[in-house]
């Protein structure tokens, strides 16, 4: 019985160990199988990461490119523009209006017919005086023949002599007077609406049209009187008009000769509207410039970084964000006058600022 025993127990402790091998080789396999799955799979999330990472740096952002302006030294100006020429044209002579020869809104030249009244009654009597003035002509002639042969005194000459000469003058006036049955453009420049339709009846003074020359503007404003002791016949005006960013100049030709009520003087500054980009009504805002223009470069307030130890920029180096440090001067609600730190033709970053960090790859769009 223990013989038996013995042997029994002898080959479970062999089984035993087989399984414990066999397990064993499984775990192995098994371990081998998933190790490399495991592996690839935090591979493939780390090379995800890294995509992502790297996307996350090209921040999107918008920018501008930095470009010359120029800063006046001067006093703040406000004023108007002037047509260089406005005439309201109005009828001079009563009747119908015959013909209408120019379109609303159109250009005219100096002396363009733009309307005429009937004057057919007019054009009859200056034809009934013209032969009147032939038969008095010739009658005076014969009076002078008369005259020299002492045919006959020089009191019935003289008579004749200012028979003559009063036709003449009648002759004259009815000329004036079909002349002013036409209207005539005074200068060039460009015709406004018209008041009137043809076949209507006119009296004198009855409104035609306005006729504006803008090709020259001019600029009216005033200054205080501590700068009216100032040199200013032919100072620069830069100014800007409501609904546009461009500058333009003018130049003063003009000013008045006494101060206003309110102790300001007025001036005219001469603008060549050569484009014809502006038009008199105008509101108008600018500096009259006293000591010259200093160039600058002009960015958005937004773009100035407030820091402890100055001002800064975010400016593109290399496709990254670098944070500059700059000098600035005057502002207006618009733009920062930037005098050092960046030059012409450099990127500013003007948008998405919040997010950036120096070094980081930056994706810009330019704003014009």
């Amino acid at each position: 019985m223990q013989a038996v025993g013995l042997v029994d127990y002898k080959g479970n402790m062999e089984k035993d160990a087989k399984r414990i091998r066999r397990f064993a080789v499984l775990m192995a396999l098994a371990a081998g199988i998933v190790s490399p799955q495991l592996t690839g799979c935090s591979s493939d999330k780390a090379a995800k990461q890294g995509e992502v990472k790297k996307a996350a740096g090209d921040l999107p952002v918008t920018g501008i490119v930095a470009k010359t302006s120029m800063t006046a030294n001067g006093i703040a100006v406000l004023g108007t523009l002037y047509a260089n020429e406005e005439v309201s044209l109005v009828a001079e002579i009563a009747g119908k209006v015959k013909g209408i020869y120019f379109q609303e809104g159109s250009s005219v030249k100096k002396g363009d017919l733009l309307l005429k009244v009937d004057d057919a009654d007019l054009q009859a009597e200056l034809m009934r005086a013209q032969f009147e003035l032939k038969l008095l002509s010739e009658k005076l002639e014969r009076q002078r023949i008369l005259l020299e042969r002492e045919s006959v005194s020089r009191e019935a000459f003289d008579q004749v002599q200012t028979d003559y000469n009063m036709l003449q003058a009648d002759i004259e006036l009815l000329e004036v007077r079909i002349s002013r049955t036409e209207i005539r453009a005074p200068f060039d420049g460009t015709i406004g609406f018209r008041y009137v339709s043809e076949g209507s009846y006119v009296q004198a003074s009855t409104p035609i049209a306005t006729i504006v020359d803008n090709s020259v503007l001019k600029l009216e404003f005033s200054i205080s009187e501590r700068y009216s002791m100032n040199d200013l016949m032919g100072k620069e005006v830069v100014f800007q008009v409501v609904g546009s960013d461009k500058t333009y100049e003018a130049k003063v030709y003009a000013l008045a000769p006494s101060l206003d009520e309110n102790r300001m003087l007025t001036l005219r500054a001469r603008f060549q509207n050569r484009n014809m980009e502006l038009r008199a009504g105008m509101f108008a805002t600018g500096n009259l410039i006293f000591d010259g223009r200093t160039e600058f470069i002009a960015v958005p307030t937004e773009a100035v970084v407030p820091e402890m130890d100055g001002k800064r920029l975010w400016v593109l180096k290399n496709g990254q964000a670098a944070l500059v440090p700059v000098e600035t001067e005057s502002r207006d609600e618009k733009n920062v006058e930037v005098i050092s730190g960046i030059a012409v033709g450099d990127t500013v970053l003007t948008g998405g600022l919040m997010q950036l960090r120096e070094g980081m790859r930056v994706d810009v769009t330019i704003k014009k």
